[in-house]
């Protein structure tokens, strides 16, 4: 979507760019690429890209550490496009009510499409030069069965990346290829770090890959673990999918004409585990908080913040709602939002040192509610079936164990067990993303308002909860209250409004 004035994103065109819109203002030709990055969505260009381009504006001796990013899917081969024809190049805006602040980042420096040429992506990761691979594959991309915690070998990527070393087509199997060709050349493995909102990411990264490794070459997996590095990092920024409306916005707005640009909120954290034997660049220097210990941090964020766009997701869906700030502008949401953080998840975490939990709390309420972003509730519910054990069951099960109130973390859980039936309280069907799909909504619809179909499934949910009298009576009350009174009357019911 082009504005006939707008100017066309590249290069040789930054010089005439907008004098509102910050530009690298360092030789990309100079920086080398020194990390390769598995995944690059809008979450990774709001977030780490940013990071390393600050680090690189600093200049100094971090002129080896660009990005090469690389896309494993199908539907990658759009961006890669768009990409291409941009010299990596790509706008960034920070929406907030006090207006857009607008900057082109440089540190993506080239960008591969594995489907389209494979042996590329192979060579790159299996490179000297390649010293950090960092990963945002969502939470399924880990293959972690969520019943057991344990690696799900019989998916059918896995299983073709087995069969076809030389020819993988997820994560693991172009990592477990490069690593193969990595150690058969005498060189030392690259750190594998984890930027996905997963607990403990590196470690589970850590035990997902060799659990694959074993299965292809034991000797591969014993010499990565004794010198492989996994560091568990927590990320942080509000970041929705990018529309029509954003690239109408830079062209009519500020003349220029970027076909893939991100919008964000200001709001940006990152917490890393300081372990990368090979080298890392300076992130401490552009406010990355390197640390030894990651889990209070992430266990915050992702038991408050991720929770809470669980529970918001659903049920504003049910109730027609499309955007974040949507929900947070009706009282029984943003009262759900506010009671589950106060009385069910707060009292389960230890807070990190400096944190004022209180404040946090309220940062998160005003975050959620940036008319500003209009992050779609669509992206905050896709793969509900990587998030809901991520997010949300790890709290109830610490409740159940010390008896505390999961009345509100339940409702959350019936509220995505009645959003799985596909239509909202008008009968509208609303948008759906999950790789266990068929199996979520044939299980939805065989229970209906018994929630006893979706509890048991191994996958999703461990025989210790799915058994537990206690989570099954709240779940099951909440979605026979939503199949009988529907949405509105059970949320004011669960939430006095």
């Amino acid at each position: 979507m082009r504005s006939p004035a707008s100017i066309p994103l590249r290069a040789d065109t930054l010089s005439r760019m907008n004098l509102r819109i910050r530009t690298p203002g360092y030789d990309r030709a100079s920086v080398r690429e020194g990390i390769v990055h598995i995944g690059v969505g809008g979450f990774f260009r709001a977030h780490q890209a940013v990071y390393l381009d600050d680090l690189l504006h600093a200049g100094d001796d971090d002129m080896h550490w660009g990005y090469c990013g690389v896309g494993l899917l199908a539907h990658d081969a759009r961006i890669a496009e768009v990409l291409s024809a941009q010299n990596c190049l790509y706008t960034l805006v920070e929406r907030s009510a006090e207006g857009d602040h607008l900057r082109v980042i440089g540190s993506l420096l080239n960008h591969l499409h594995a489907p389209a040429d494979p042996e590329a992506v192979l060579e790159k990761l299996a490179s000297p030069s390649t010293r950090i691979v960092s990963m945002t594959i969502t939470e399924g991309g880990y293959y972690v069965n969520e019943g057991t915690g344990e690696f799900n070998g019989a998916h059918p990527d896995v299983v073709h990346d087995l069969a076809h070393p030389s020819t993988p087509k997820c994560s693991f199997g172009y990592l477990a290829e490069a690593l193969d060709r990595r150690k058969r050349r005498g060189l030392k493995p690259f750190t594998l770090m984890s930027c996905d909102n997963v607990q403990h990411n590196g470690d589970v990264a850590r035990r997902m890959l060799h659990a694959f490794l074993e299965q292809r070459d034991r000797s591969l997996a014993d010499w990565l673990g004794e010198h492989g590095a996994f560091p568990n990092s927590m990320v942080d920024r509000i970041t929705p999918a990018t529309t029509d409306e954003h690239r109408a916005l830079l062209a009519n707005e500020f003349g220029v004409a970027d076909g893939w640009p991100v919008v964000t909120e200001p709001f940006l954290q990152w917490v890393v585990e300081d372990s990368f034997p090979g080298g890392r660049p300076a992130w401490e220097r552009v406010g990355v908080q390197m640390t030894r210990d990651v889990v209070p941090y992430e266990k915050m964020k992702m038991r408050l913040l991720n929770a809470s766009h669980q529970a918001m997701c659903y049920i504003g869906m049910l109730l027609g709602y499309e955007f974040a700030h949507q929900t947070m502008a009706d009282e029984g949401i943003r009262t759900l939002v506010r009671r589950l953080m106060d009385e069910e998840v707060s009292p389960l975490i230890s807070v990190p040192a400096g944190i004022d939990l209180e404040a946090y709390k309220q940062t998160l309420i005003e975050r959620f509610s940036n008319p500003a972003i209009r992050d779609q509730l669509e992206r905050i519910g896709t793969e509900g079936s990587a998030r809901i054990p991520g997010f949300v069951l790890p709290s109830i099960s610490d409740a159940v164990r010390r008896g505390g109130s999961i009345r509100l973390l339940s409702f959350t859980v019936a509220a995505w067990f009645r959003y799985l039936l596909g239509t909202d309280e008008e009968g509208r069907a609303m948008p759906m993303s999950d790789p266990m799909l068929e199996t979520l909504q044939d299980s939805a619809r065989r229970g209906g308002p018994d929630p006893s179909a979706l509890l048991g499934l191994a996958d999703l949910f461990s025989p210790e909860l799915a058994g537990h009298s206690t989570f099954v009576r709240e779940v099951g009350k909440a979605l026979a209250s939503f199949h009988d009174k529907g949405a509105r009357a059970t949320l004011a019911e669960y939430t006095d409004t």
